[in-house]
């Protein structure tokens, strides 16, 4: 029984790492594509590495786009605070890009900090949409 068990396990691990990257979807157009962050974070999702991969393959396809990476916040946070958190968001989503070997200089970054929030309004609901590193073609 025990054997059964672990052959099944290992089916299904295998199965798994056949489908890592099965998020990663081509998008049409690299304009206001975004990545979401968790509160007070710049850390990477697992959904937002398959988006940034799949930003990643556009800019492969398409070796002329250059893009830039805006971070933003909720309006939590003094401005300062928030703008050195957009960097880092922004600066999050363009590692995954370099890390899947997107030429740096085809990716500028800025922090908009909490001052161009995405939906207006107060609490978790709105501000969840806030947080997050949006791209755009230059």
């Amino acid at each position: 029984m025990k054997i059964k068990n672990f052959a099944l396990l290992a089916g299904v691990a295998g199965l798994m790492a056949a489908c890592s990257g099965c998020g990663v979807v081509e998008p049409a157009d690299l304009n206001n594509q975004r990545v979401f962050f968790a509160f007070n974070s710049a850390e990477i999702s697992d959904e937002a590495k398959d988006n940034l991969l799949g930003q990643s393959l556009y800019m492969k396809n398409h070796e002329d786009t250059k893009i830039q990476i805006a971070g933003n916040c909720d309006e939590r946070g003094s401005v300062e605070y928030n703008l050195a958190l957009g960097a880092r968001r922004a600066n999050a989503a363009k590692k995954v890009l370099v890390d899947d070997g997107i030429d740096s200089r085809r990716i500028s970054t800025i922090s908009y900090g909490k001052e161009r929030p995405l939906v207006l309004g107060t609490g978790e609901e709105v501000w969840k949409f806030n947080r997050n590193a949006t791209t755009t073609v230059k």
